[in-house]
């Protein structure tokens, strides 16, 4: 869906490259997840790949089309959620999404995604009484109105309960199983690690780290299994060596004779990748 070959960027007046030669594609069909700390260059990707910024060195290919080449017809086949959601305060819901629908020619099923997103019984309330959870869901909404074959979320989850959060991975997957293409920028890794197919980690404007969630905490992971079992009132932890697990009578034994309260691997979690691969905690990354 994507390519990007050699792509370099630095804002006018600045002294380095904000991005720093970065190649990588895009699947069909795939849900591809770019991670990275703060003013790592997540935002300004984002935006060279959605023609915001311009006078970039390297080549981005959509479809195989050089972007440049594309006009105002690129905007039919995609749809970008913006971390900040912005809306028209003044204007009911659905007077927001009447306005924005009238850009293009492709036209989504609005009643059924505001129901999706729990808006429809608020569609005619000002955006100015909506909390910040309704007007992200409501972002989301404009980001698919006009039925796109490419979707950019910037940040999807921050601001959503657990409730909410869970009915948008739902329909970014449904978006997938229906052919669709994400670009998703994230700090929740769970989020990224439930639902991308593949990861890019980026720091200073370098790609140091690609590969699918699974492959990474493989390589990043602990190869060892960790059992807790009580005796004498006592949780006792044991870790053995992955390797040969199933021919250690140690472990065999305390299989057969303990009651095992946990038993799990030494597999990481992507929030420990994204620690060590870029140096920096989660909550400095936000």
């Amino acid at each position: 869906m994507f390519k990007v070959e050699n792509l370099k960027y630095s804002y006018p007046k600045g002294e380095s490259d904000v991005i720093n030669d970065i190649s990588f594609d895009i699947a069909k069909g795939e849900i591809f997840g770019f991670l990275g700390p703060s003013g790592a260059g997540k935002s300004t990707t984002q935006k060279i790949m959605i023609k915001i910024l311009e006078n970039f060195e390297g080549t981005i290919y959509y479809n195989g089309k050089d972007i440049t080449e594309f006009s105002d017809e690129f905007y039919e086949d995609i749809g970008v959620s913006f971390e900040m959601p912005i809306h028209f305060s003044k204007m009911t819901a659905m007077e927001n999404i009447d306005f924005f629908l009238k850009l293009y020619k492709n036209k989504g099923d609005i009643e059924a995604l505001m129901r999706r997103v729990d808006l429809w019984e608020d569609r005619d309330k000002m955006v100015g009484e909506y909390s910040k959870g309704m007007k992200i869901r409501l972002n989301i909404v404009r980001a698919m109105l006009n039925n796109p074959n490419m979707l950019f979320l910037d940040e999807p989850t921050n601001g959503l309960d657990p409730m909410n959060a869970m009915i948008l991975k739902d329909m970014v997957r449904e978006f997938k199983e229906a052919g669709g293409t994400v670009f998703i920028t994230s700090h929740i890794m769970s989020d990224i690690d439930q639902i991308c197919d593949r990861v890019a980690f980026i720091v200073e404007g370098k790609i140091i780290e690609m590969d699918t969630p699974r492959n990474l905490k493989i390589k990043y992971g602990k190869r060892s299994m960790t059992l807790e079992y009580k005796e004498n009132g006592e949780t006792v932890t044991v870790e053995f060596p992955l390797d040969g697990i199933g021919k250690n009578e140690e472990f065999l034994n305390l299989l057969q004779t303990k009651k095992i309260e946990t038993l799990h691997s030494g597999e990481t979690t992507l929030e420990d990748i994204f620690i060590k691969v870029t140096g920096v905690q989660l909550k400095d990354a936000e």
